[in-house]
């Protein structure tokens, strides 16, 4: 049965995205940047939210034929194109870079992805995380916490209507004071 991780950047109080769906804070270093290559590249199918899959899909299917292309953003280009996705969206019509488009209940299809057979699972994007979490259905949470305070805009967590215990798996340190921190739920 694959595992479903929820795993963002966050600030130190909690958004994933300022005000204005500002991301500019959570740049990532060169170490952070190739952790999050790995995990693209470890991760069986991703599940995107129609906001963020259109903010990696205007810039990383085509990120390594800019000049000035690193070799990281080479990398993790083909990484993202190749993973398998699926975005969730009642607007999008179309998808690409080895995507499929669901747009019936979420829940219900992630429900579903869990109990079949394939590797790990990352979701992505404030709305369909949410979603997820309200029904106990992820797994793990990977929070890349930033030392910035952004003071509003889209939260990592959702509001819940019970508890959801949790174990510390990992904490790892990045250059400038970004923590990650694992988190198992504990069923």
């Amino acid at each position: 049965m694959p595992r479903l991780t929820f795993a963002m950047n966050m600030s130190l109080d909690g958004y994933i995205a300022a005000p204005g769906d500002d991301l500019g804070w959570s740049v990532p270093s060169d170490e952070l940047f190739q952790w999050w290559s790995d995990r693209v590249a470890a991760t069986g199918l991703a599940l995107y939210g129609r906001k963020l899959w259109d903010t990696m899909s205007s810039h990383w299917p085509t990120a390594d034929k800019e000049p000035d292309a690193t070799p990281a953003a080479i990398e993790f280009a083909g990484r993202w194109r190749d993973m398998p996705k699926v975005v969730f969206s009642s607007t999008s019509r179309t998808v690409d870079w080895n995507t499929r488009l669901v747009t019936g209940d979420a829940v219900t299809e992630i429900a579903r992805l869990k109990a079949g057979d394939g590797g790990p699972m990352d979701i992505s994007g404030a709305t369909l995380a949410a979603a997820a979490m309200r029904a106990g259905l992820i797994d793990e949470y990977a929070i890349v916490t930033h030392p910035v305070l952004v003071g509003g805009g889209t939260p990592f967590f959702t509001a819940l209507d019970h508890w959801v215990n949790l174990r510390l798996v990992e904490t790892r340190t990045f250059p400038e004071g970004l923590l990650l921190t694992r988190y198992e739920t504990r069923h």
